[in-house]
């Protein structure tokens, strides 16, 4: 567990972190912080928009408290880095290991309600994201991960299910027949459309949030292009899950997506998820057709 000593310097990390604890730890504090988010999404949300120009509302800042308070007691020697607290200037210094979180990820789909968005909370230890839990609180979908990814419903505020009720997810070989890609609902650019114009894509997906890193490590897609900005807190927990189901994270020279780039204010560059490892064969590109 994570309270063995002070993780963030620690020479022997991965010894003393049980991956798997840690996000059961992760999972149940999303359940907790989407009481708070339900509350926010029955009501006036208060929306407004933050220095960067992007949307923060009640949800974010109620979640992330509850997100905060629990990791202080449950987790109390790693540094945490969250969202609300980043923007407002609050980043502590990091070592191997810390912790990213989102309160609200698709802050834009809660509050056009549609369902949409997700808690993410994950820890990274040497650059990678090791454990990781999404909640869909809208739709009653938990999503962890540590060694193994899972999958499982349950309501906002409820205890994590047991062992048995969750479902072990895998990412999916990638189809002869043709590639299901998945795509941001709020972000599209000319840059993904001429990315999946090169691939051999039988359907796209529209989804929001985290969700798309959920549904290739389900199975449900093959690969997901992200060219507009995004931040470590956005991605991290769902490219644990992928990760552990048997997908991959790539950035722009094709290395597996880092985390703790401190010194680039914990932005990253584009990506490409791919649900299966090795990405899509020369038959999948349109070149080759």
């Amino acid at each position: 567990m994570l309270q063995a000593g002070p993780v963030a310097d620690a020479t022997v990390v991965d010894s003393i972190v049980d991956c798997d604890a840690v996000a059961e730890i992760f999972a149940t504090l999303t359940l907790e912080a989407a009481v708070a988010v339900m509350g926010v999404y029955a009501s006036d949300p208060h929306a407004r928009r933050k220095a960067d120009n992007s949307f923060v509302c009640d949800a974010d800042e109620k979640a992330e408290a509850v997100i905060l308070a629990g990791l202080s007691t449950r987790c109390p020697r790693i540094p945490v880095i969250a969202e609300e607290a980043a923007s407002r200037g609050e980043k502590p210094a990091c070592g191997r290991a810390f912790i990213l979180v989102d309160p609200v990820d698709g802050t834009r789909e809660f509050l056009h309600r549609n369902g949409e968005f997700t808690i993410n909370i994950a820890l990274v230890i040497d650059g990678v994201p090791r454990a990781g839990a999404i909640f869909a609180p809208a739709i009653n979908k938990l999503w962890m991960a540590g060694r193994h990814a899972f999958a499982c419903e349950v309501e906002p505020g409820a205890a994590l299910p047991p062992v048995s009720a969750r479902r072990a997810i895998h990412a999916r070989p990638v189809p002869s027949q043709g590639l299901t890609a998945l795509a941001s609902r709020s972000h599209a650019d000319p840059e993904t459309e001429a990315f999946l114009a090169n691939l051999s894509v039988k359907e796209c997906i529209a989804a929001g949030s985290s969700l798309k890193f959920c549904l290739l490590a389900e199975g449900k897609g093959d690969v997901y292009p992200r060219f507009g900005p995004t931040m470590e807190w956005d991605t991290a927990a769902g490219d644990a899950i992928l990760r552990a189901a048997g997908g991959i994270v790539l950035d722009q020279t094709g290395a597996p997506l880092r985390y703790g780039k401190a010194d680039g204010q914990y932005r990253n560059g584009p990506f490409i998820a791919w649900g299966h490892r090795t990405g899509p064969s020369r038959s999948h590109t349109r070149q080759s057709n």
